[in-house]
Parts: structure tokens; C-alpha cells; sequence
């Protein structure tokens, strides 16, 4: 039976803000449905299904065994701070020093971080919406007005820079760009950044650059708004190890920004977390460092996944689904099917065992949608396809 309290719980208001996000919540739905003896084909959560590579493993255990199992400094190992920069260096054109990077325990630190120290009451933040709910929760949280701008599938779900022009106002603190994007997959052309910083133009507006999935890109090339000199200064980047490297455990993630903006993200990490753990961050210096063949296999392994499961899909009664052409998602147009997106992916977990999300978790225009990972074996994908496939021949 449950405790009584003698005395009720007050929260703070600010705690009436703070949202979610839906895949865990999915996915323990569906792990209970398990311990019921349900067959679940899980393709709710954004995790790699890979083991983190071997030489990555081998620096950790190395590094426990040398002790680095205790304190480091807040804006992470020197070593590994210095690889990052060199690493963004490389990889964005751009010069980077170590003091304009911050190691924080996963992505998620830098959107909170970044909203924390730049946003007050009523400030604007423009965010792709359908988007990475953490970025909606935030703004709220803090008190800041959050402004959707809704990325589409008739443009590839690449935002439209005209409508961002007409969103900027004279309140506008922070743009969120996402890019290879979770949920849809889309990914921004180089045409596109270009012309998002010259809407900004010289204004005073900061841009966080979430590019977490940069090097799972299944056409083209990444390009960054950070390598646009004029963006420079007022970019924030946000990457990490999770995606690249299946090290979504390991907890370890990075932004780089200018170095006056760095001292403040440090001190909410000193205030926060004190630091991330020393060894995982050992680990960091040789996934950057070390042999990049087992990020290209992974990638080419999600595309050939993409492709069956897209294909697959695009053969259902009322889905229709684009191309993905970054990270490790489909996110298929459900409205032919007469469902709304939440009773669609209720049903499918519940009377057939597949796991996937709503598109509505990622904001008001992600009704419409679903969104499957792909991160699951080619014969996991097939099975899923197959289950989905009667269920709307007898619902439909």
C-alpha cells in the first residue's frame, strides 16, 4: 500500500515546465509489456545497437587501471579538451583552442547549460519543431517563450529560412539548429546554413549548432554554421560520443563556444556535476584519436538498414515515408491511415510488439508522423515491417 504523507509535497512552479522526453517512457512501457512474456521489437530509443569499439573499451579498463577514477577539472581533462579542438579544427575549419571547450556527462548538459546562461524571462528561442523535446523543456523551464519553427516534409524537413526571418524579433536571445536532425532525419544543405546567418546578419543572436549525429551522414557532407566566419563568435557547438562512438553509457558529451561564454558553462558544471567521470574521458581521446573504421561500418549498416526499412514502409496502406539522409531514424507520414500519430503508436506497441513513438513527442507538428530508430538488426526491421503490415490490413 502506498506511504501516507503527513505533509504535502511543494513544488517549486518552475517544476510545472519541465517536460520530458517520451522515448524512455516508451520504452519502459514496453520492457513491462516484456516481463509479461510480449515480443517487442524496440524501436523507440535513439541508441546505436553496437557495441562501443574494442579500442575504445581497451582505454577505458586501461585508464581505471591507472586511476583515473577520481576528480578532474570542471571543463574536462586538458588532454582531452585539446583533442576535441583539434578534432573541430579539423572537421569544421575552423581554429579552436582548448580553453572554448567544455566536456559535460552527455549532450543534453550543453542545451540545458547553454539556456541557463543565456535565456531570462521571456526571452526568445526559435527551435525546429518536430524537434529533440529537451529543447522545448528547457526554454519552458526557465521561463523563456518558446518559438516553433516547423520544419516540413515537403521541404525535406529542412527549415524554411523565410519563415525563420519573419520569427526573428527584437526578443530573439538563441536559434537551435539540429542537423543531421532527430526525429525526422533531415538534413540542412550548406545553401540553407548560409542563408540562416544572413538572416541573423549582425544582430546579437546566439546559435547553438546541435550536431550530435554529424558523422552518421548517409549523403553529402556535414557543414557547420560554426565554419562560417561571421558566425564565429556567436556559435555554440554541441556534439559528443554517444551517436559516433555507441558510448550513450559512457555519458560524455562537449560544446565549444568562445572562451568567455566557456568560463560561464564551467561554473554550472562546478555548481552541477563537478566534473565528468576522468576515465570515460580517457576513453574520449582514443575514440577521437584512434581507428575510425568502426564509425564508417556503423554508418554504412544504418543506411543499409534505411534503405530496406524505408522501402518496406513506403509498401503499407497509409505510410509514406522520404529518405532519411542523416542519423539512425525514419519518421513515416501516418494521416492516410485516418489515425492520430499517439493512438497510432499506443496501438502498434500494444497489439503487435512494435515500439516506436509518436510524432507528437517531438511538439505539435510532429502530429501526423511516427518515429522508428533503425537502430535494430535488418531481420528485427523485416519482422517489424511485417507486423505493421497486418496490423493495417485488419484496421485498416
Amino acid at each position: 500500500m502506498p506511504q501516507t504523507m503527513e505533509y504535502e509535497l511543494q513544488l517549486a512552479r518552475r517544476m510545472s515546465r519541465l517536460g520530458t522526453e517520451t522515448a524512455f517512457e516508451v520504452l519502459n512501457k514496453a520492457r513491462a509489456l516484456e516481463r509479461q512474456g510480449k515480443n517487442i521489437i524496440h524501436l523507440e530509443i535513439g541508441e546505436p545497437d553496437f557495441d562501443t569499439p574494442a579500442n575504445v573499451v581497451e582505454a577505458g579498463v586501461d585508464a581505471l587501471r591507472k586511476g583515473w577514477t577520481h576528480y578532474g577539472p570542471s571543463a574536462g581533462l586538458p588532454d582531452l579538451r585539446q583533442t576535441i579542438a583539434d578534432y573541430v579544427s579539423r572537421t569544421r575549419n575552423v581554429k579552436v583552442t582548448p580553453e572554448e571547450v567544455v566536456v559535460v556527462p552527455g549532450g543534453k548538459p550543453i542545451i540545458f547549460f547553454t539556456i541557463l546562461t543565456l535565456i531570462d524571462e521571456r526571452d526568445e528561442v526559435i527551435y525546429p519543431n518536430p524537434g529533440f523535446p529537451i529543447y522545448e523543456s528547457m526554454i519552458h523551464y526557465v521561463g523563456g517563450k518558446a518559438v516553433p519553427i516547423q520544419l516540413r516534409e515537403d521541404r525535406d524537413f529542412s527549415l524554411d529560412v523565410n519563415e525563420l526571418a519573419a520569427l526573428i524579433t527584437d526578443r530573439t536571445k538563441l536559434i537551435i539548429l539540429n542537423s543531421p536532425h532527430n526525429p525526422t532525419g533531415g538534413v540542412m544543405p550548406r545553401r540553407d546554413v548560409e542563408r540562416v546567418a544572413q538572416v541573423i546578419g549582425d544582430r546579437n543572436i546566439v546559435v547553438l549548432s546541435d550536431e550530435i549525429y554529424s558523422r552518421l551522414l548517409f549523403e553529402g557532407e556535414h557543414f557547420s554554421i560554426m565554419s562560417l566566419p561571421a558566425m564565429r563568435e556567436r556559435t555554440i557547438l554541441l556534439d559528443g560520443f554517444s551517436k559516433t562512438y555507441a558510448m550513450t553509457g559512457w555519458r560524455m558529451g562537449y560544446g565549444v563556444m568562445r572562451a568567455d561564454l566557456a568560463s560561464h558553462i564551467t561554473r554550472l558544471m562546478t555548481n552541477s556535476n563537478s566534473c565528468t567521470a576522468s576515465f570515460t574521458q580517457m576513453a574520449g581521446i582514443e575514440a577521437l584519436r584512434g581507428d575510425q573504421s568502426s564509425v564508417d561500418r556503423m554508418c554504412s549498416e544504418f543506411k543499409r538498414r534505411r534503405d530496406v526499412f524505408v522501402a518496406g514502409l513506403n509498401k503499407i496502406k497509409g505510410f509514406s515515408c522520404r529518405l532519411p539522409h542523416g542519423a539512425f531514424y525514419v519518421f513515416p507520414n501516418i494521416t492516410q491511415t485516418g489515425w492520430k500519430s499517439k493512438p497510432l503508436a499506443d496501438a502498434l506497441l500494444e497489439q503487435v510488439g512494435i515500439a516506436g513513438l509518436s510524432g507528437t513527442a517531438f511538439g505539435a507538428f510532429g502530429e501526423g508522423y511516427l518515429r522508428f530508430s533503425i537502430a535494430n538488426s535488418l531481420e528485427n526491421l523485416q519482422q517489424a515491417l511485417d507486423r505493421i503490415d497486418t496490423w493495417t490490413k485488419n484496421n485498416l
